[in-house]
C-alpha cells in the first residue's frame, strides 16, 4: 500500500517542467514522471518529497515504472550546476515489453529498430540464412497492448539449395567499459570470416556466421548475453568471449553445454586452469608471460628489489601472484605490495612512504590515468623511479582527457615519461606471409580501410586485433581438421546440439593441436590452452614509445637493442643506496696530540734520567727517588696509550683493531697505577706517620722503611693487573661499531650516506667501566683528602711531599672532569679523544714538572748534584749532608733574628728620648726646693730600662754592636744565651 500511495503521490505532481527561479538558491526545480511510472527520490521521507520544490546541484533521480512496463530512455537524470537535468533532450516513457522470442529467428537473423529492449514501437526485421526461406512477414511491431502485430516467422530449410551450410560462432565484443577492445578486435575477426568463407581449401561445404553482443567487458552485463546466445537460435558451435572477467563467466559455464570457448582477448591467469575450465583457449598470452621479461630486465639491470600496485581484480591478483613467484625464486625481494579497488591516492602514498623505486603496475587503462595522476602529485617520477606497466593500453592513454581525474596532459606527460611496458607480440615483427595469405603490415592497411579512418591510437583494442585475426583463423582451421575424423564416425559438424560430446572432443583435439603462422606471429597453444609467445620491451622515450627489446621466454632469449634511455645517468637504483662510511680521527689533531705526548715521554726519559744519576745525593734520596722513578715510568706509560687511542680503522685493519684495544687498556691503566699510586703511597705515609698530634714526636723520631712504601705501590698495581686480567679474561674487548642516523650527501646523489664509528667494547662493558671508576674514583678523592691534610706538614724522610699533593690535585681534578665527559661524547670521535688524550698529556706534564723540575733547579743552582762521598774527599770533612744542611738553616735564622733585634733595639732608643723629654718637662714646672729630688728622678732607674722578659740577648762578640751596646744597659738582666737563642729559632722562623 505504501509504494502504490507513493507511485500516486508522483502521478498527481506537475506534467510540464516547473520554471526555474532558483538563481539565488542553486539546485533544479522538480519534474513530473514519465505516464504509468514514478521517480524515487534517493534520501528523502515523503513529508519532504510533498514540500521540495528545488533539489540540490549533481542530485539524481531515478525514473520507475508500475507492473512490466520498463523504462525506455534515460532512466536516471542528475541535477547540472546550471539549473537543468540531464538529457531532457531524450524522453523517457513506460511502456510495456513485447514478448522476446520474436527477436531472434533460428536458421535466420533479426534486425531491431530502434536498438534496445522490445517495447512499444519496436520493429523487428526478418530475414533466412542461405538455404533457408522465410515463411510469414518479414516485419513486426509491438503495439501499445504489449503484443506483437504479427506471428513470429520461420526459416525453412530449401531443399532445393545446394549451398554452404551455415557455422555459427556467438561472440561477446567489449565496445566500451574497462577495455574496449571490440572496437577493432570486432572488424578483425568479420574480416578474418570473410576471406575463410571464400577460401575452397578451407570448410568448403560450411560457412561461418559470427553473431555476437556487446559485452561492455562487463560480468554482469555478459551473463544475461550468455544466456540470450544459449537460448535462442541458431545453435553456436564455439564461443568467442573478450575481457579476461567475461571469459572467466563464459568458460566456466560453457563446459555444461559441451562448447568450446575461443578468447582473442583474455590475459587472465586463472583462465589457465583446466579442472576448471577445460574446454578454454586463448589467442591472447597469459599476462604470466609477462612476468619472465620482467623478471628478465630486472637482473639485467641489477635490481633486487621491487614494489608493485595493482587493481583488485582476478586478472591482476593472480598475474602478481605468479610474478611473486618468480622474482622469489631469482632471488628479488618484493619490498611494497599495493592494491586499490577505485581510487589509487593511498596506495600511491605508500610507495612514496616506503621508499619504493622500481614499481610494477596492474591495471586497466581507465584506472592507470588515475594512477599516473597520483604518482605526479606525490613526485613518484623522474630519474630515481621506473614504472612497468602493461603494454596493451593505447598509445596516447595518458593523453585522453578524463573527467575522473584533475590533471593535465602536460602533467600526465611527465609523470609517465621513461617508463616500460610489456606487451605480448601480437603483430609479427617479420615480412612473412602466413596461412592466411597476408603478411601483417597487410592485415594492418585492410583493418584500417575497414576501421574507416579512425585514429588507430583512439580505437579500442587496436593491438589486440591481430588476436582476434588469427583466433578466427584458429577456428577455421580446426574445424576443417575435424571433418574428416567426424565423417568416418558418420557425423558431421551440422550435427553439432550441447548435448554431442564427440563433436566437442574434435574440436578441442584439432585446436590443441593447432599450429600455424598468423599475422601475430607463430600460433602455438599449450597444455593450459594459452598462446605462447614472444614479449616486445617497449620504453616511452619524449611521449611516444619506443621498440628496445624483445624476449623469447621459451628459449630463454633476449634480444636487445641498446636503445633504453634514462633520464640520469643510466638505471636507476632499486632503492635509496646506503653507503656506509666510517668516521675516523682527525689526522691533524691525532698528529698535534702525538708530538705532545711524543715531548712528554722525552720530558719523562730526561726526569728518569735525572733520578737515577743523582741516586745518590742527600736531596734526592729524601724524596724516595725509586718511588719518583715509578712515577716517571708511569707518566711515559700513559703518554703511550696516546698513541693507541688515536689509531683506529684509518690506520689498521678491522681485525687487528682488537690488539689496539688491548693496548690502550693496558697501557692507561698500568701507566695510572704506577704514577698515581707511587704518588698516593708518599701521600699516605705521610699522613699516617704525621698528622696525629699525640704521636706526632714519637713518629717523627721513627725511621719510614722503604719496603713499606713499595708494597703498598705493589698492592695499587697488583689490585689493578688482578682487575685487567679477570676483565680480559671473562669479558674481553671486541670491536663493535655505531651507527647514526643516515645523512644526506651534499652533491645532488641517490644515496644516503651511514655514519659509522668504531668502538672498543666489550659484552658487559658499562659494568667493568662501573667498577674500575668507582675504585679509581675513591682512590683519587682520597689522594685529594690526604693532600690537603699533609700541606702543613714538614718531614725530611719525604721532602717533596707538597709537590706531591699538588700534583695529584691536579691529576684528581682532570681525571674527575675528563672520564664522564668523555663518556657523554663518545659518540664523537674528535672530541672525546681531544678531552681524554689531553687530559693523559697535562695530567702527565703536570706530575713531571711538579715532582723534578724543583730538584733540577735547587741542585743546578746550589751545586749539589754531587754525591756525599766525592764531597768528603775534597773537604776533608766527615760532616755529612744532613749536618751541612742544618748548619745552613741556623744561619738563615740567625740572620731573622739579628734584623728582629735591630728593630727592637731602634724602638727602645726612641722609647728612651721620649722618656728624657718628658722628665726634662716635669723639672721645670716644680720648685727650687725640689730640684735635688727632680734631679735624682731625672736619672732613670736601670731596672725600669730592662727589655721584656724573654726578649733575645746575647754577647757582644756574637751580637752586632747595636746589640752590644744596649746589652750594656742592663748588665746581668735576663741575657739570652746562645742556646736560649737556638731553642726558640724554629718557632719564630714559622710565625
Amino acid at each position: 500500500m505504501a509504494a502504490l500511495l507513493f507511485l500516486l503521490i508522483l502521478h498527481a505532481l506537475p506534467s510540464l517542467v516547473v520554471p526555474i527561479h532558483n538563481s539565488s538558491t542553486g539546485g533544479c526545480a522538480i519534474i513530473r514522471p514519465p505516464r504509468d511510472g514514478g521517480i524515487r527520490y534517493r534520501g528523502l521521507t515523503q513529508e519532504q518529497i510533498r514540500s521540495v520544490q528545488i533539489l540540490p546541484v549533481d542530485y539524481e533521480i531515478e525514473y520507475i515504472c508500475r507492473g512490466n512496463r520498463v523504462i525506455v530512455g534515460p532512466k536516471v537524470r542528475k541535477c547540472l550546476p546550471d539549473g537543468t537535468w540531464t538529457d531532457m533532450t531524450q524522453h523517457s516513457s513506460c511502456l510495456l515489453l513485447c514478448p522476446r522470442v520474436w527477436t531472434s529467428l533460428e536458421n535466420g537473423q533479426v534486425t531491431s529498430r530502434p536498438p534496445g529492449p522490445p517495447a512499444e514501437g519496436t520493429a523487428l526485421h526478418y530475414r533466412c540464412h542461405g538455404g533457408f526461406v522465410l515463411e510469414g512477414r518479414n516485419v513486426s511491431r509491438c503495439t501499445k497492448t504489449g503484443k506483437w502485430d504479427a506471428p513470429k516467422p520461420v526459416c525453412l530449410y530449401d531443399k532445393n539449395n545446394t549451398g554452404k551450410k551455415k557455422l555459427y560462432i556467438g561472440a561477446l565484443f567489449p565496445m566500451s567499459g574497462g577495455w574496449p577492445g571490440g572496437q577493432a578486435c570486432m572488424p578483425s575477426a568479420q574480416m578474418a570470416l570473410d576471406l575463410v568463407n571464400n577460401r575452397s581449401d578451407i570448410l568448403p561445404d560450411y560457412e561461418l556466421e559470427l553473431i555476437h553482443y556487446d559485452s561492455m567487458c562487463d560480468p554482469g552485463e555478459s551473463t544475461k548475453l550468455l544466456y540470450d546466445l544459449l537460448y535462442t537460435e541458431p545453435i553456436k558451435i564455439v564461443l568467442m568471449p573478450g575481457c579476461s572477467g567475461v571469459s572467466t563467466i563464459v568458460a566456466e559455464a560453457a563446459r555444461m553445454w559441451n562448447l568450446i570457448v575461443l578468447s582473442y582477448g583474455s590475459s587472465s591467469p586463472a583462465l589457465s586452469n583446466r579442472q576448471r575450465f577445460p574446454t578454454f583457449f586463448r589467442t591472447h598470452p597469459s599476462a604470466t608471460l609477462h612476468n619472465p621479461t620482467r623478471v628478465q630486465l630486472f637482473q639485467k639491470w641489477k635490481w633486487t628489489r621491487i614494489a608493485t600496485i595493482q587493481q583488485t581484480t582476478e586478472v591482476f591478483t593472480s598475474t602478481l601472484d605468479d610474478l611473486e613467484q618468480r622474482v622469489k625464486e631469482a632471488g628479488i625481494e618484493i619490498s611494497v605490495r599495493q592494491s586499490f579497488l577505485t581510487d589509487p591516492a593511498v596506495a600511491v602514498k605508500n610507495l612514496k612512504r616506503q621508499d619504493a623505486r622500481i614499481i610494477v603496475g596492474l591495471f586497466y587503462e581507465t584506472e592507470a590515468r588515475k594512477v599516473f595522476c597520483e604518482v605526479f602529485k606525490e613526485k613518484l617520477y623522474g630519474k630515481k623511479y621506473v614504472w612497468f606497466l602493461i603494454g596493451w593500453y593505447a598509445d596516447n592513454w595518458f593523453k585522453i582527457k578524463d573527467p575522473a581525474i584533475n590533471c593535465t596532459v602536460d602533467n600526465m606527460t611527465e609523470a609517465v615519461e621513461g617508463h616500460v611496458t610489456t606487451e605480448i607480440v601480437m603483430l609479427n615483427p617479420e615480412t612473412v606471409r602466413g596461412v592466411s595469405n597476408m603478411t601483417s603490415q597487410e592485415f594492418l592497411g585492410a583493418l584500417m580501410s575497414r576501421l574507416g579512418g579512425m585514429n588507430p591510437e583512439e580505437t579500442g583494442g587496436f593491438q589486440e586485433a591481430p588476436l582476434a585475426y588469427d583466433a578466427v583463423w584458429a577456428l577455421a582451421l580446426a574445424l576443417n581438421k575435424t571433418v574428416a575424423p567426424l565423417k568416418a564416425k558418420g557425423r558431421r559438424l551440422e550435427d553439432f546440439n550441447y548435448n554431442n560430446k564427440d563433436i566437442t572432443s574434435e574440436i578441442y583435439r584439432a585446436l590443441n593441436t593447432s599450429s600455424f603462422e598468423g599475422v601475430s606471429g607463430q600460433v602455438v597453444f599449450d597444455a593450459q590452452g594459452s598462446r605462447m609467445a614472444m614479449t616486445l620491451i617497449e620504453q616511452l622515450q619524449g611521449g611516444s614509445y619506443k621498440k628496445i627489446g624483445y624476449y623469447d621466454s621459451s628459449q630463454k632469449n633476449l634480444s636487445w637493442f641498446g636503445n633504453d634511455v634514462w633520464i640520469g645517468a643510466g638505471p636507476p637504483a632499486d632503492r635509496t643506496v646506503v653507503e656506509e662510511e666510517y668516521r675516523f680521527l682527525s689526522q691533524k689533531l691525532f698528529a698535534a696530540v702525538s708530538v705532545f705526548a711524543g715531548l712528554g715521554i722525552l720530558l719523562g726519559i730526561v726526569c728518569l734520567t735525572f733520578n737515577i744519576y743523582n741516586g745518590n745525593v742527600r736531596y734526592i734520596q729524601n724524596s724516595q727517588p725509586y718511588l719518583n722513578n715509578m712515577t716517571a715510568a708511569g707518566c711515559m706509560m700513559a703518554l703511550a696509550a696516546v698513541f693507541p687511542l688515536g689509531i683506529d680503522g684509518h690506520h689498521v685493519h678491522r681485525s687487528q683493531f682488537p690488539v689496539v684495544c688491548q693496548f690502550r687498556l693496558w697501557l692507561l691503566g698500568l701507566g695510572f697505577s704506577l704514577a698515581y699510586g707511587s704518588m698516593f703511597t708518599k701521600i699516605w705515609w705521610v699522613h699516617t706517620l704525621f698528622t696525629k698530634k699525640d704521636e706526632k714526636k714519637e713518629k717523627k723520631k721513627q725511621q719510614l722503611e722503604p719496603w713499606k712504601l713499595y708494597a703498598t705501590v705493589g698492592v695499587l698495581l697488583g689490585v689493578d693487573f688482578l682487575s685487567l686480567v679477570i676483565w680480559q679474561i671473562v669479558d674481553p674487548l671486541h670491536i663493535t661499531v655505531e651507527k647514526f642516523t643516515r645523512e644526506a650527501p651534499k652533491v645532488d646523489l641517490d644515496v644516503l650516506i651511514q655514519p659509522l664509528l668504531e668502538h672498543c667494547s666489550s659484552e658487559k662493558m658499562n659494568t667493568w667501566l662501573g667498577v674500575v671508576y668507582g675504585y679509581k674514583g675513591l682512590l683519587l678523592l682520597l689522594g685529594i683528602f690526604l693532600a690537603y691534610e699533609t700541606k702543613s706538614v714538614s718531614t725530611e724522610k719525604i721532602n717533596d711531599h707538597r709537590a706531591v699533593g699538588m700534583a695529584i690535585y691536579n691529576v684528581a681534578v682532570l681525571c674527575l672532569i675528563t672520564a664522564p665527559v668523555t663518556m657523554i661524547l663518545s659518540s664523537q670521535q674528535d672530541a672525546s679523544f681531544a678531552f681524554a688524550a689531553l687530559a693523559i698529556v697535562f695530567s702527565a706534564y703536570i706530575t713531571l714538572v711538579v715532582l723534578f723540575v724543583p730538584k733540577m733547579r735547587r741542585l743546578i743552582t746550589r751545586g749539589e748534584w754531587q754525591s756525599e762521598q766525592q764531597d768528603t774527599l775534597k773537604t776533608g770533612s766527615s760532616t755529612n749532608n744532613n749536618d751541612e744542611e742544618k748548619s745552613r738553616q741556623l744561619e738563615r735564622e740567625n740572620r731573622e733574628l739579628q734584623k728582629i733585634i735591630q728593630e727592637k733595639e731602634e724602638r727602645v732608643s726612641a722609647l728612651r728620648n721620649q722618656l728624657a723629654e718628658r722628665q726634662a718637662l716635669r723639672s721645670r714646672r716644680r720648685p727650687s726646693a725640689g730640684q735635688n729630688q727632680n734631679h735624682n728622678a731625672a736619672q732613670p732607674d736601670p731596672k725600669s730600662l730592662l727589655p721584656p722578659p724573654g726578649y733575645p740577648s746575647a754577647d757582644n762578640h756574637s751580637l752586632p754592636p747595636s746589640f752590644s751596646n744596649s746589652s750594656n744597659l742592663y748588665p746581668g738582666e735576663s741575657k739570652m744565651s746562645r742556646n736560649h737563642c737556638h731553642n726558640s729559632q724554629i718557632p719564630l722562623l714559622y710565625k
